[in-house]
């Protein structure tokens, strides 16, 4: 994987430096991925299938697959026979088993498939826009990527939204692709490699993350957070005298003194299609008293779809009405959710929600909550995020009260977030845009700054 020794500049881009970004409308995940990017995006971030210069053919397409996606997501709460249907619907996402190491660069009935919708006119309004300007073409979806390359637009790269991915993400003959791609994680950049990927056309970047969160390439905005939410984590002083010299090492002292100026916060967060909001629910009745004794603020993200915001509002009217520790956040469009969301996360303690493409923000020091995963691609981020020991499955929500409590007392979030700080790389956006303006993506010699 191309990846430089020597330290170099992985700060904003140029003023002039523009792309495509393109993203599609399936679940958060595709358009959270590209989001940071909107800085450099030629006419905004496109979303396939919604941008004027798609058909109306085009547009029933992907509003079919959007129709897959949501089915997936929400079958298995369907009484009865929503645990057939979703494995039906699963097994088009399927990942196999990572070991044993094995060639999978054979086209699979996922890709054929594919091949056949982009014949069909899958990704045509897109191709025909981007064609306006020869500018190097991101996304965050395989669809556009593999398009865009079989029609030969030049420079095109995919970021990879998950700690695994189907074969589907892979052109039909990988060897004659010329696709760029940005893996969020090692086993990520394994399986684009099994798949048939040339090495020298994988960057290990990681998932690209808010900046705002980060505040440049050596995150003091970062630091100063996590210095604090550590505080928040280890209310017995069980993680502190173990690790204190560490972390003023790697945070700076200066961030490290307790200001102790809010409650600890725990935030909720659904995905697109809607999916397991009924949790939400019963961890703000589960928290509640604690809510109303000013101990704990709960966060419940809604995301953009009003009958979920509807939902949460209505839970929280019957526990506690006019408390301003529980809060139900909403916006109408994707970009005013993704500002929230990350406003929301500055002083977020706790994020409790799917392994998704979130399971990534453990990079953030945040530890994560994990409900039932949706999918095979959130049963590999799920166990990435065990593996990086920033995580843990959720007990039942309805007994928060009890067992959060006693984790938290152990010290277990404070080690979660300060391995997910350690161990998962925070600099995805940074390097995404230094490899599209330089070609190339430079390695700090620190092992935390990556």
């Amino acid at each position: 994987m191309p990846d430089d020794t020597t330290q170099g500049h992985t700060g904003a881009p140029p003023s002039d430096m523009k792309a495509w970004v393109v993203a599609a409308d399936m679940g958060y995940g595709h358009r959270r991925a590209v989001h940071p990017l909107r800085g450099i995006a030629e006419d905004g971030i496109l979303v396939v299938g919604r941008n004027d210069a798609a058909s109306k053919g085009e547009r029933t397409l992907w509003l079919r697959l959007l129709r897959v996606y949501e089915a997936l997501s929400r079958a298995r709460g369907i009484p009865v026979i929503g645990k057939q249907i979703f494995q039906v619907l699963d097994s088009l996402l399927h990942i196999p088993s990572f070991y044993p190491s094995r060639n999978l660069s054979r086209p699979t009935f996922q890709v054929e498939l594919l091949d056949s919708l982009i014949r069909q006119g899958l990704c045509a309004g897109m191709l025909e826009h981007v064609a306006t300007r020869h500018l190097p073409l991101v996304t965050s979806f395989f669809a556009p990527a593999i398009a865009a390359d079989r029609q030969g637009t030049h420079r095109v790269f995919c970021i990879i939204c998950d700690a695994d991915l189907n074969r589907v993400w892979v052109a039909k003959e990988p060897w004659d692709s010329r696709i760029a791609y940005f893996a969020p994680c090692g086993k990520a950049a394994q399986r684009l490699k099994a798949y048939g990927v040339p090495e020298e056309r994988i960057f290990l970047t990681g998932f690209p993350l808010p900046t705002e969160l980060l505040g440049g390439p050596e995150f003091p905005a970062l630091r100063a957070s996590l210095g604090q939410r550590l505080h928040y984590l280890d209310p017995a002083q069980r993680f502190w005298p173990l690790h204190n010299r560490n972390v003023e090492h790697f945070l700076g002292g200066e961030h490290c003194a307790f200001r102790h100026d809010r409650l600890l916060t725990i935030t909720y967060a659904v995905g697109g299609a809607g999916a397991q909001k009924e949790i939400g629910a019963r961890i703000a009745q589960s928290l509640a008293p604690r809510i109303r004794a000013g101990e704990v603020r709960l966060n419940l993200m809604a995301g953009t779809r009003p009958e979920v915001r509807e939902y949460f509002t209505a839970a929280c009217a019957a526990i506690a009405p006019v408390s301003p520790h529980l809060c139900v956040y909403g916006a109408d469009t994707h970009d005013e959710y993704f500002a929230q969301f990350t406003s929301v996360l500055r002083e977020t303690d706790i994020l409790w929600t799917k392994p998704s493409e979130l399971s990534f923000y453990c990079a953030l020091g945040i530890p994560i909550i994990t409900t039932p995963p949706i999918g095979s691609q959130e049963r590999f981020n799920r166990q990435w995020l065990y593996e990086m020991q920033a995580g843990m499955r959720q007990e039942a929500p309805e007994y928060a009260n009890e067992w959060l409590f006693d984790r938290l007392h152990d010290g277990l979030f404070a080690e979660m977030a300060w391995s997910g700080f350690l161990k998962a790389r925070k600099l995805g956006t940074y390097k995404i845009l230094e490899v599209l303006h330089e070609g190339r993506m430079t390695r700090d010699p620190s092992p935390v700054i990556r």
